[in-house]
């Protein structure tokens, strides 16, 4: 894959916006871990909460790059992916974070809260990045501070405009569908009938927000 190519380009803004809508919990973290600690102290906490957090999501998301090579993992990301684009159109979950009482232990709570939360987002750059580890490196280091310094306005903008969880939820679709028709088993099936691949991966995306949208106006209809 040619850097500044169409393909690079793309993979690249898709890797960003998945971890822009998924980082939405992990922003909320970072606030929690340092809630109760002083200014001066709340921007060291993030500093290198966030560092702390990139290493180790860089680290494990080359690893997930590594582990899809396998035949057969690609298959079962791909399905995996699409229940997490499904779940972030329908979950609304609660925030048990502990406060760290100190500096040390604030960045403790945001780096392993982190990497217990992020699985969906390693899972979803490693498929997005079709075995790039630039493209996983430059996705994480372009939005992983945005998130970190922009998460109350990323917050602000998700509420007052939810086609932005919708939008994500079909990129996720997309990405999941891409895996799936990549994988050699896939690919054997399909043959060379091209327009398959395509079918596939649109009835994933429009079956995904359908089905996200469903439960969405169920949940609603509860409410009232």
């Amino acid at each position: 894959m040619e850097i500044l190519s169409w393909e690079f380009v793309s993979a690249l803004l898709a890797i960003v916006m998945i971890d822009l809508v998924l980082a939405g919990d992990n922003a909320i973290v970072i606030g929690l871990a340092a809630r109760k600690l002083s200014k001066d102290q709340q921007k060291k906490v993030i500093l290198w909460g966030t560092a702390g957090a990139i290493a180790i999501r860089i680290v494990a998301t080359l690893v997930v790059v590594w582990l899809l090579k396998i035949p057969g993992l690609l298959a079962i990301g791909g399905i995996m992916l699409i229940w997490i684009a499904y779940k972030l159109m329908t979950d609304d979950s609660g925030h048990e974070v502990e406060a760290g009482n100190s500096v040390w232990a604030a960045i403790r709570t945001i780096i392993i809260a982190d990497a217990l939360m992020g699985l969906d987002n390693v899972l979803a750059v490693a498929g997005a990045a079709h075995g790039s580890a630039l493209l996983v490196v430059l996705g994480l280091l372009i939005s992983v501070p945005i998130v970190v310094w922009g998460s109350t306005l990323i917050l602000k903008w998700v509420e007052r405009f939810p086609v932005i969880i919708t939008a994500g939820a079909a990129i996720l679709a997309w990405t999941a569908s891409k895996m799936l028709v990549a994988e050699p088993f896939v690919k054997g099936l399909l043959g060379d009938q091209s327009w398959l691949k395509w079918v596939i991966q649109v009835t994933v995306i429009a079956g995904v927000v359908a089905a996200g949208r469903m439960k969405q106006q169920v949940k609603e209809k509860a409410a009232v």
